[in-house]
């Protein structure tokens, strides 16, 4: 038998196209580290037309001095590039867009640059490949959509290259894994070079170049919410959440989305769920950012332990002093892992619930809307049913039953339950609750193959509104289930066209159950059940521990 053939080219052309993009940095470079002056033309001499490249934009940490240097760059040099990441968050990302440097985007959230992103893309200017999930995109890296080079950023890296990313660990790991082992090229930018790291996060193997930057690279405290803004319709949805859905099925293990609907749910915890005899009964395992209106539910003993997708500015010394709870190193600060905490949300958790923009009659639910495209980062990872899940629980099999019904003879199954928290009114009188998602005119004016939809509705299992709660997975017929929808949307037009008899049908079969059916007076849902009213006491509830940024100060 013959040996494989060999193309004309060799089985190593990325490893010679890496030996000759090192070998035109390499005048660049003191062994691995170049100075920030030198930072366009490194990314000149490294960065080829149609290159896929990543600039590490997170939830929180980004790589912004890497971002600003790529912006400055030669247009005739640096063209043609495939973006490939996870989150668009500073105005370089669109910028190096704008600029008629980019000519495609494979991403999975925009934040704040939704509406910059959409009018590109209405102009013909930009072609999205697709709006991943994140856990959807990292996949991606191993597979189909590899960087080529990969900007990402450090606390520190020691003289060899080793890296320390520290608690905002985040994207890194899987970013620099799928670039280094594919003949990619990585550039870290560093707040500073040391001679013995705290701990070794990526090893200086996987690390080609690094910079240090004039300042601190930038981290988004994009998990605080102020409980001052908190309002009491949000106490009232808390309170109906913890009472119909989190004691109903013995919610311990689940992930909250970010808002002021869930912050208010942490912040009840060790008031009214306490008051209830919940604790050690729900809420004792989490994949959560640490959020700070997490920490009286911690200091009560509610909860056992919390993985982290990043972490959170002002959050570092409380979560060091915490190690019983949150995962940390032998250095003594938290290592966050984004992949992972997908992960463990989307398999080892019961319970997503969050909130959105508009949901429609059959459930489904998205935050983009025509002129926004925003994306939707984890959201439809923790909010779906894992199909692959093997182990069982008291809440995850009871969800599997409500759905299927019992004896139908059917191969027993479980089901994740994914919640939607919202008022039934929006802020500037938005209503919640549409006929049609707005994803669809979005997918229309934008070229896109799907509406852009964050759950769709076969994975939704309950609303929560301040009108009450519906249970889904209870609903036998779509009919039923738009009832349902239409029974706890309000006075919005969608509330108002439900059909009376069928919604009180619902109820008396425990579908619907209002907030007194619950046992809830909605005058007793008042802030004064906030375990913390403000930032202040946040503060003072982590004995001092918590150092918020300062426009959360007002002291």
């Amino acid at each position: 038998m013959q040996g494989a053939e060999h193309p004309p080219a060799g089985w190593d052309r990325q490893a010679r196209n890496r030996a000759a993009r090192l070998a035109r940095a390499a005048p660049l470079a003191r062994g691995k580290q170049v100075d920030a002056g030198q930072a366009v033309a490194l990314l000149e001499a490294l960065i080829e037309p149609g290159d896929r490249l990543c600039i590490e934009g997170n939830n929180q940490k980004q790589a912004d001095f890497l971002a600003r240097a790529l912006v400055q760059t030669d247009p005739a040099r640096v063209r043609e590039l495939h973006l490939v990441q996870s989150v668009l968050a500073l105005p370089e990302h669109i910028d190096i867009i704008e600029r008629g440097q980019v000519a495609r985007l494979d991403f999975s959230f925009s934040g704040q640059q939704a509406g910059r992103l959409a009018r590109l893309v209405e102009a013909g200017r930009i072609r999205i490949g697709a709006i991943h999930t994140y856990l959807e995109l990292y996949a991606r890296y191993f597979v189909d959509l590899t960087p080529q080079v990969a900007l990402v950023a450090a606390q520190a890296a020691d003289r060899q290259g080793n890296l320390y990313t520290g608690p905002n660990t985040e994207d890194t790991p899987v970013i620099v894994e799928a670039t280094a082992f594919k003949g990619g090229i990585v550039v870290a930018q560093v707040n500073e070079i040391v001679d013995r790291l705290p701990r070794v996060d990526i090893p200086a193997d996987w690390v080609d170049f690094t910079l240090v930057a004039p300042t601190p690279h930038y981290v988004e405290p994009l998990f605080t919410r102020d409980p001052a803004l908190i309002t009491e319709t949000q106490v009232l949805t808390a309170m109906i959440a913890i009472k119909g859905l989190y004691a109903e099925y013995g919610i311990t293990r689940l992930n909250h989305g970010i808002g002021f609907d869930t912050a208010a749910i942490e912040l009840l915890l060790p008031t009214y769920a306490a008051e209830l005899g919940l604790k050690g009964k729900i809420c004792t395992h989490w994949a959560l950012n640490p959020h700070p209106t997490l920490i009286p539910a911690i200091e009560a003993g509610f909860v056992q332990s919390v993985h982290s997708f990043g972490s959170e500015v002002g959050m570092e010394r409380y979560v060091a002093a915490r190690p019983d709870v949150f995962f940390i190193g032998a250095d003594g600060t938290m290592r966050s892992n984004r992949a992972l905490c997908q992960a463990a949300g989307h398999y080892a958790c019961d319970l997503f619930i969050g909130s959105t923009l508009q949901i429609d009659l059959a459930g489904n639910s998205s935050t983009a809307t025509k002129g926004r495209i925003a994306g939707f980062g984890g959201a439809p990872n923790m909010g779906a049913d894992a199909r692959g899940r093997r182990h069982a629980s008291p809440a995850w099999l009871r969800a599997g039953r409500e759905a299927r019904g019992e004896g139908t003879g059917t191969m027993p199954r479980g089901q994740k339950l994914v919640a939607q928290i919202v008022e039934t009114y929006r802020e500037h009188m938005q209503p919640a609750f549409v006929e049609q998602l707005d994803a669809w005119a979005l997918a229309e004016s934008a070229g896109m193959e799907l509406p852009p939809v964050m759950i769709y509705g076969e994975d939704l299992s309950h609303i929560i509104t301040e009108e009450g709660i519906a249970n889904l997975l209870l609903c036998r017929s779509p009919e039923e289930r738009e009832q349902a929808i239409r029974g706890v949307a309000g006075y919005t037009p969608v509330g108002l066209a439900r059909d009376k008899r069928m919604v009180e049908n619902l109820r008396d079969r425990g579908i619907i159950r209002r907030p007194q059916d619950l046992g809830i007076d909605p005058r007793e849902a008042t802030r004064d059940l906030l375990a913390a009213r403000n930032i202040k006491e946040l503060v003072h509830a982590s004995g001092g521990l918590y150092e918020p940024p300062k426009k959360y100060r007002n002291w």
